[in-house]
Order: structure tokens, then sequence, then C-alpha cells
């Protein structure tokens, strides 16, 4: 995950996106996150009892933008709600 370094000249690295197939309704699609957001989506999908597909499939099914953009924003709701409660 190394990255390269920040613009601002900090220490931590920006993340690469990672492109990753998931399948929703049975046909496989690529999509690219950084790895904070894969991650986070694996957290929340195991905290709710799902798969990850599963997850995107229902962040699919509601989606307005893109598939990457509707995750990302999905992820920091879901962070927001839990920051708040």
């Amino acid at each position: 995950m190394g990255g390269r370094p920040r613009p601002d000249g900090h220490d931590r690295a920006v993340s690469e996106p990672q492109k990753r197939s998931v399948k929703i309704a049975g046909h496989a699609t690529s999509v690219t996150l950084e790895p904070e957001f894969w991650e986070c989506l694996r957290e929340m999908a195991a905290e709710r009892g799902q798969s990850v597909n599963q997850m995107v499939a229902e962040i699919d099914c509601t989606r307005e933008a893109n598939l990457s953009s509707a995750i990302r924003v999905f992820v920091v709701n879901e962070l927001k709600k839990k920051a708040a409660g």
C-alpha cells in the first residue's frame, strides 16, 4: 500500500486506489476504491453479517452516481451516523 508522499510534506503516504471485482446480481464488475474504503466496507459488512458483495449490491440499487462514488458516500455517511450515535 506504499503510495506516494503527500504534497503537504507529511510522512503519511497518499493511498493508491485498488481495483477489485465484485458480483452484483451474478455479474462481475470492477470497483476502484482506496484501501481505507475497502477496509471500512469489509468491517461494515461483517458488522451486518453480510458479504462485501451483498453490501455493494444494496448500494448499487440506490445509487445515483457511479458505483465507486456511491460506495464512498455510503461509507462516509455510515461513519458519520456511528460517530453521532
